[in-house]
Order: structure tokens, then C-alpha cells, then sequence
């Protein structure tokens, strides 16, 4: 989160900033790309957030990834933003923690990221060799989530000592399905972060490869598991590692098998053996957070007349992880 951000939320909070005075901004904006400045935070904010969405490279069409190791295809309806972008959203506008980038992320082409409604999906790797998928007909995802919850709630005790909020594993917002001929793999947890009433939706999506797992995680919340679930196929169709990295690319041979499979890749025991998981944190769009973004919609109106001028101006871009 940065120093002007912060200063701006302070200010926000601290003089008691009420959602009637949000709407009354977003009703001011003359016409509906245009805001009249108010003075202090919110001519601030106002500022900071429309630079920083003018900051953004959108992009659509063939993306690199990985120096050409996977590909996406990205078409009009979504659109693609760098590793740099994708930490500006997470940290700056979402107010996750710094860490390492990702891949990048995608969105919606008719939401923003200061959007309540919208979501975003992160793109990550991890290669840690060729993943069997021998045991994906084998798992009953009855006994697995029940392991998954005792695990959770032992991690859990063990994040509230480090100082961490608590979490508990609700249940399957959607059960696992793997589609066996393109190799991906798709779930969602409800969760549950401390004594929040809202929970979180935690949609996971895994395309196996020669050499490891590329990883779709969605961010959102639980009211948007209709939304995602009708928009999982295009997302799924969008990725693929590129020939030679597939993976009925595997060389036996000489290529790394990993040390789990699929029931393990779903309930995170990779992550649990080598207890990283108290330390790893889950993307959310804070809800404080955005609810200062979108009260009344006023980000919404400075930016959305923009929108059909910076998708013809954008065209097709081709982006690749330089971090």
C-alpha cells in the first residue's frame, strides 16, 4: 500500500467520510468521465485512482508467458495486465500484502479493478516437474475435503499464534472436476477468514504441463461464483503451455517428475509439508478497501467513459514476464 494511499484512506476514515458523502461525489461528476474537485482527500484520491487506472497496459490478443514456455489467447471480452500491473492492483488498489508478483492477471473487459463487482484472476508457475494424474479417478472428494478442513483448522490455531487471522474451510463452493484430454483441473473452496460475515471464494484452476503446474487462482467474492462459473470455460480456453512444454511433451527419460499428484495438488499438501502454509496468503479485494472505492460508484463514473476510447487504443499486445 503506498504512503499516498494510505493518506488518502486515513483521511477517508478518520473525518468520518459516510457513504451518503461518496454518492454525492459520484453524482457531482459533470459529465460522466468528468468529476468536480473537491478539495482535500477526495480531490486526492480522485487523482490518485484515475492515474492510476490511466497507468494500466491492457491488453487482448496473443500473450507470451514464461519467454513462450505457455500462451494466452486473450479476446475482446477480457483483458490481460503485466506482473508490474497485477502488483499494482493487488497491493495498491486491493491492499494485499507485497510478495512476489505474478504472471499477471485478467479481468473482465467490462469491470475494473475498482469495480465491487468485478474480479480478477491471478497467473502463476511452479515447476516442480511433470505432475501424474494416475490418481484422478480414484479421489472421493467427500473424504478429501474432510481432511482438508482438519488440516485447515490445525493451520489455522497455528496462524492466530503468529499473529495471523484465523480460517476455516466452509466447504466445496464447487467440487473438483478434472478434464483428463486438456490436462486441467478446476475446484472452489468457501472460506472463512476470523469472524467475517463475508466469506471468500477461493476458485482454483491448474493446467498440467511437461514441467510443472500452471496456476489460475480467481479473486473474488462468494456472490460472484455464478459470474465465474459462467465465464470458467473462456477463462480455461484462454491458457496453454506451448508445444513442446505440454504434457504429452513428458520425456521420461530426462525430464523431473514431481513428488504428488493430482488429490495432493488440490488439498495443498505440497505447501503443507514443507510448512509454508501459515505463511502464505490468499488474494482477496479487501472489503474496506473497496467499498471506499465503489460506494455510490464514483470511481466507476470517472472511469467507465474512458473505457471504449482505451480498448480501441489498446489494440493487441504481447506481453512476457521480465520480473
Amino acid at each position: 500500500m503506498t504512503g499516498l494511499f494510505k493518506h488518502i484512506l486515513v483521511g477517508l476514515v478518520g473525518s468520518g467520510f459516510a457513504a451518503a458523502t461518496l454518492l454525492s461525489v459520484a453524482l457531482a461528476a459533470e459529465p460522466e468521465d468528468q468529476l468536480v474537485v473537491k478539495s482535500g482527500a477526495e480531490a486526492e484520491y480522485l487523482r490518485w485512482a484515475q492515474a492510476l487506472w490511466n497507468s494500466l497496459d491492457r491488453k487482448t490478443g496473443t500473450v507470451e508467458l514464461l519467454g513462450g514456455v505457455a500462451v494466452l489467447q486473450v479476446p475482446e471480452t477480457f483483458y490481460y495486465l503485466s506482473p508490474l500491473d497485477a502488483q499494482k492492483v493487488l497491493v495498491e488498489v486491493w491492499g494485499n500484502p507485497p510478495s512476489a508478483p505474478p504472471l499477471g492477471m485478467l479481468f473482465p473487459a467490462e469491470t475494473t479493478p475498482f469495480d465491487n463487482n468485478g474480479w480478477g484472476v491471478t497467473i502463476e508457475f511452479s515447476e516442480e516437474g511433470y505432475v501424474s494424474d494416475a490418481d484422478a479417478t480414484d479421489i472421493n472428494y467427500d473424504e478429501l475435503l474432510e481432511s482438508m478442513q482438519k488440516d485447515t483448522d490445525e493451520e489455522s490455531r497455528y496462524r492466530i499464534q503468529q499473529g495471523y487471522e484465523g480460517i476455516a474451510l466452509v466447504g466445496w463452493a464447487e467440487p473438483p472436476h478434472y478434464d483428463s484430454v486438456a490436462k486441467k483441473l478446476h475446484w472452489a473452496k468457501e472460506l472463512r477468514f476470523g469472524s467475517s460475515e463475508d466469506h471468500t471464494l477461493n476458485y482454483n484452476v491448474r493446467v498440467l504441463g511437461r514441467k510443472g503446474v500452471l496456476s489460475l487462482n480467481f479473486i473474488a467474492d462468494m456472490k460472484q461464483l455464478s459470474d465465474i462459473d459462467s465465464s470458467l470455460g473462456a477463462v480455461m480456453g484462454m491458457v496453454d503451455f506451448a508445444e513442446g512444454h505440454r504434457y504429452r511433451d513428458f520425456d521420461p527419460s530426462i525430464d523431473k517428475v514431481a513428488a504428488y499428484g493430482v488429490g495432493a495438488l488440490i488439498a495443498g499438501k505440497v505447501l503443507a509439508k514443507a510448512g509454508l502454509l501459515a505463511a502464505v496468503f490468499i488474494a482477496l479485494k479487501k472489503f474496506w478497501i473497496i467499498l471506499l472505492l465503489t460506494v455510490g460508484g464514483f470511481v466507476w463514473k470517472l472511469i467507465s467513459g474512458k473505457k471504449t476510447a482505451d480498448k480501441n487504443a489498446a489494440g493487441t499486445g504481447t506481453g512476457d514476464r521480465t520480473s
